[in-house]
């Protein structure tokens, strides 16, 4: 299999041009040559995709899979899709962010978007770029355009830190204010098993909309926290908090505690979507102790969360040590 990939320096891009490697497949990564390297025996185009004549580099090219993680504005994905119209299959790389609010638990593929169009020049609103990167992609190529709604991704690459800042905290040592309950299902993808997923039902010929993240409980926060325990070999102690303490507190989830969000909260669904159309496709989501302990392993290799490849910098997630220490103090006092 021919595969270019859009992109390729960043967390997603990164491990799908790993993927296809591995697989033997020839790859081609298309990019602007500013960030990352090129792995071995991955060939390299260089272009702007947002510049006049950007895309001249990919013009007779012959590919059987595109893969596009594009979260800008949904026209250079319309461009790109159009020049590339004659590849085989064009995999967009999406978000569960494009369903319209009010969103449920539980909502599946067939519920309402968020307003956008596939010509769209705004970057300013990634649910909306999101949204109108599918527009795109799917009014080009049709069938032959599979719409990945990716959910929270974690494992080793990540370049939020939601889970390195887990990793750091627990290995620091100490009382380690633990967002409870223990018992709190935890939905998300190892961004390994995405890309092995993409490929996958690319190569089929698979089209539509996946939401493509684990079952709702494929872990809890109490094993998550315990396994990085374990794994970064830490004197931590997991001090178990009621989620009302922690948010009378003014925590907020999800930012100052990564990946946590407790039952109720109005974004509970990105951790209760329905799944079972990717799991029918054949989706398999490795265990929770495979993907902290390689995340922990990339983790000490390189040192530090890299910078979003080519995209403006996210907010830092975690939360303050004096604010952690405060609320221990309050209510776990030694």
């Amino acid at each position: 299999m021919r595969l270019l990939m859009l992109g390729g320096t960043g967390f997603v891009g990164s491990a799908i041009v790993t993927e296809g490697v591995r697989r033997g497949w020839t790859v081609t990564m298309f990019n602007r040559g500013i960030h990352g390297g090129t792995p071995r025996g991955v060939h390299r185009l260089r272009g702007d995709r947002t510049a006049p004549g950007g895309l001249a580099e990919l013009a007779g090219g012959g590919w059987d899979v595109v893969v596009d993680t594009w979260d800008g504005a949904p026209r250079a994905v319309r461009d790109a899709a159009t020049l590339l119209h004659c590849a085989g299959h064009y995999a967009y790389v999406s978000s569960g962010s494009v369903y319209a609010p009010p969103v449920r638990p539980g909502v599946g593929e067939e519920s309402a978007v968020v307003a956008s169009a596939a010509d769209d020049t705004g970057d300013d609103d990634y649910a909306r770029c999101k949204a109108g990167g599918e527009l795109a992609a799917t009014e080009v190529f049709g069938e032959r355009a599979l719409l990945v709604r990716a959910g929270l991704i974690l494992g080793p690459g990540e370049d939020i830190g939601r889970l390195p800042w887990w990793l750091r905290r627990v290995a620091r040592g100490g009382d380690v204010l633990a967002p409870g309950p223990a018992d709190l299902p935890v939905q998300y993808v190892d961004v390994r098993d995405l890309a092995a997923f993409t490929l996958d039902r690319a190569a089929e010929g698979v089209g539509g909309a996946f939401n493509v993240i684990s079952r709702p409980g494929h872990t809890t926060m109490g094993e998550l926290l315990t396994e990085a325990v374990a794994t970064t070999g830490g004197a931590a102690r997991l001090r178990w908090t009621a989620p009302e303490v922690i948010l009378a507190a003014g925590i907020e989830p999800w930012n100052d505690l990564p990946i946590w969000i407790p039952s109720g909260h109005e974004y509970r669904w990105l951790q209760e979507r329905g799944v079972e159309k990717a799991y029918a496709a054949g989706l398999t989501c490795r265990p929770v102790a495979e993907t902290v302990g390689d995340t922990w392993r990339w983790l000490e290799r390189v040192g530090s969360v890299p910078p979003r490849a080519g995209r403006p910098a996210r907010a830092t997630v975690g939360l303050d040590p004096a604010r952690e220490a405060a609320l221990l103090a309050t209510h776990h006092p030694a």
